[in-house]
C-alpha cells in the first residue's frame, strides 16, 4: 500500500509534538516527509524520555516515524538558500518554530512562497497570528489552563486538573493536517498555495467550546462534576464492588432499560427522574442512589446486565487493560516499526479497510542529508 499522498513533498520544520505529529499523518499516509533540524541536538523531543530506544525517546521515535532527516541551520543564510531550494517543488511546509522567528530568518510564508507559489505553508502557532499574546510561547499544559480545561476537569473540590494526554498539541497537529489536504483540494482547481495557520489556543477553545456557549446564554460559570456530564444524567462513573465502570444513559429511552436493569423500574416514572432535564436538577441525588446499587455487584457482573439489557456501559481500563483488550487487536489498531521492532499507534483511519503501515523507523540526526540535498 502506498499510501493516498503518494507522490506529495513535505517539508516539516517542526518540534516537539504538534508539528511533528503533522508529518507523522502525513507520512503514513505515503507522503515524503524530510524533517528539518538543527544540527546542534536536533529536535528536543529526541531528549524526552524515559524511555528511549536506541538513543531516542519513544515519544520522538513514534511521532517522526517515516521521515527523512537533514540537518540546517536557519540562522545561516546558505542553509536558508538551501530550505528555499527544497521549498522550490515541496506541497507542503509545516513549521512550529518559536514564534515570529521564521519571518526574522526570512523563511516565512511569504518568503517561501515566492520560491514557490503552489506551496501550502502551514503554521501551528501557540497562542494564534495575531492578538497581544501572538509572540507568546506554549506548551500543551499552559494552554490547558489559559484556554479553561482545567477549570472544568475533575470534582469540584479539586483544584485545577490538568489532562494527561496532550490533548492541545494532539488536536492542533490534525487540525493542521485537515487544513493542508483542504488547501491540496483547493490547489486542483485554483493551481495555487495558500498559508494555513492554526493554534493550540484555537485548539484550546473549541474543546470547551459547549462550556462557552453555555455561558454566553447563561452568565453562569460551569460547575465541575468529576467523571459526570454536566448535561446528561446519568453518564458516569460509578464504583463497583471491585472495579469502576462508565454508565452512559444518553437518552430517556435509555434511562428506562437502565432502571430496569438494576431494578428499579419505578425510576423511569418518578417525577424526579423521568426525563433527562429533571434528572440534571437532581444529579447529585440520583448519582447517590445509582452508587448504592452498583457497589453491591462486581464490575463484570453489571457489563454483562447492562450488556444484555442494551444500557452502554464499559469499564474504566488502565492502559495495561487497553494494551491487552482483544478490541484493540480486533481493530488492528499497532503497527511495528521495521528498524528497531518498537510498536506505535497507527492511524486512527483506514483506506479500503487498511491502515497505513509506516514505511521506516524514525530517522537519526540528519541521516537523509545526502541523500536529500544530493537530490
Amino acid at each position: 500500500m502506498t499510501g493516498p499522498l503518494a507522490g506529495i513533498k513535505v517539508i516539516e520544520v517542526g518540534q516537539a509534538y504538534a508539528g511533528p505529529l503533522a508529518g507523522a499523518i502525513l507520512a503514513d499516509m505515503g507522503a515524503d516527509v524530510i524533517k528539518v533540524e538543527k544540527p546542534d541536538g536536533g529536535d528536543d523531543a529526541r531528549l524526552w524520555g524515559p524511555p528511549f530506544v536506541e538513543g531516542d525517546s519513544v515519544m520522538f521515535r513514534a511521532n517522526n516515524r517515516g521521515k527523512r532527516s537533514v540537518t540546517l541551520d536557519i540562522k545561516s543564510a546558505a542553509d536558508v538558500a538551501k530550505l528555499k531550494t527544497l521549498a522550490k517543488d515541496a506541497d507542503i511546509l509545516i513549521q512550529n518554530l518559536r514564534p515570529g522567528i521564521v519571518d526574522e530568518l526570512g523563511v516565512g510564508p511569504e518568503a517561501l512562497r515566492a520560491v514557490n507559489p503552489r506551496l501550502i505553508y502551514c503554521s501551528i502557532w501557540a497562542f494564534g497570528h495575531q492578538g497581544p499574546l501572538k509572540m507568546a510561547p506554549g506548551f500543551d499544559p499552559l494552554l490547558q489552563a489559559y484556554g479553561g480545561v482545567m477549570t472544568l476537569t475533575g470534582r469540584p473540590q479539586d483544584p485545577p486538573t490538568f489532562c494527561a494526554p496532550a490533548i492541545n498539541d494532539a488536536a492542533t497537529g490534525m487540525w493542521c493536517v485537515i487544513g493542508a489536504l483542504a488547501a491540496l483540494q483547493r490547489r486542483h482547481a485554483t493551481g495555487e498555495g495558500c498559508v494555513i495557520d492554526t493554534s493550540l489556543f484555537e485548539t484550546a477553545t473549541g474543546w470547551v467550546s459547549g462550556a462557552l456557549h453555555s455561558y454566553w446564554i447563561s452568565g453562569q460559570l460551569p460547575q465541575r462534576h468529576g467523571t459526570g456530564s454536566p448535561i446528561i444524567v446519568p453518564y458516569q462513573a460509578f464504583e463497583t464492588a471491585d472495579k469502576p465502570i462508565v454508565i452512559a444513559c444518553g437518552n430517556d429511552r435509555l434511562f428506562v432499560k437502565f432502571a430496569e436493569a438494576v431494578g428499579k423500574p419505578e425510576w423511569a416514572t418518578d417525577p424526579r427522574f423521568e426525563n433527562n432535564r429533571k434528572r440534571a436538577e437532581v444529579r447529585e441525588a440520583l448519582a447517590g442512589l445509582i452508587q448504592a446499587i452498583i457497589r453491591t455487584r462486581p464490575r463484570a457482573h453489571w457489563i454483562a446486565l447492562f450488556g444484555k439489557a442494551g444500557v452502554p456501559c464499559q469499564p474504566v481500563n488502565d492502559i495495561g487493560d487497553l494494551a491487552q483488550s482483544e478490541q484493540l487487536a480486533a481493530m488492528d489498531m499497532t503497527r511495528t516499526l521495521p528498524s528497531t521492532g518498537m510498536r506505535v499507534v497507527g492511524l486512527p483511519v483506514n483506506f479500503d479497510r487498511q491502515r497505513p503501515v509506516p514505511r521506516r523507523d524514525s530517522p537519526k540526526l540528519g541521516e537523509h542529508n545526502k541523500e536529500v540535498f544530493g537530490e
